[in-house]
């Protein structure tokens, strides 16, 4: 039930069904904890907290998050993921080191206990609507195609529903010195997350 719900709130979500993704998100979260923060480190401190046993736990990225390489986050470097699936926590190039990133070509089809979703401006929300855009160069250009706008929504949407037990939206507060990584391409997100009842991690 809660799988049902939680990818319902995620078609929702990238909808812009807000009253929907806010009714299903109250009804699965106790069981099932969904938050969003603006601190990566909190974020990692969380999913190793909420691990138990063998449970798995991971960064994720769209494949076009490319500005969130100032954070230590390289969608651009692939991983291998045997390694990143299966092997332990001993190991630099396993999930559990939270290192590597997994894109959605990585993690298509494949589950883990609990991921960090990390969010770029790759999709924005501004005005009330997602915008869509790729970093080509040293600059964000407009997605015009509407396929490609299709698999950049599809994109994010397999990395907020590969957690099976729960999971947390990292959205970067921005750097008023790159024009690439402005606090105004993250801010619109954050409040949106926000508005549909998503509970910021303490």
């Amino acid at each position: 039930m809660f799988y049902y719900n939680v990818s319902n709130f995620v078609k929702a979500l990238l909808d812009v069904d807000i009253d929907t993704a806010k009714r299903l998100y109250e009804q699965f979260n106790n069981d099932y904890p969904v938050f969003v923060t603006r601190n990566l480190h909190k974020a990692k401190l969380w999913v190793r907290s909420q691990a138990k046993g063998s449970q798995r736990y991971g960064l994720t990225a769209s494949s076009g998050a490319k500005r969130l390489r100032k954070y230590g986050i390289w969608v651009q470097n692939k991983i291998e993921a045997t390694n990143w699936f299966l092997n332990g926590k001993n190991d630099v190039r396993s999930s559990f080191h939270l290192e590597e990133t997994a894109t959605e070509f990585d993690i298509q089809g494949l589950e883990l206990d609990w991921t960090i979703v990390c969010w770029d401006a790759d999709l924005r929300f501004e005005n009330g609507d997602f915008k869509h855009l790729k970093f080509v160069g040293t600059k964000w250009q407009n997605i015009k195609s509407a396929d490609n706008i299709l698999y950049l929504k599809n994109a994010y949407r397999v990395l907020l529903t590969r957690a099976r037990q729960g999971f947390v939206i990292f959205v970067p507060s921005g750097d008023e010195t790159d024009t690439t990584a402005k606090p105004e391409y993250y801010d619109g997100i954050y409040r949106y997350l926000k508005s549909v009842g998503i509970k910021e991690l303490e």
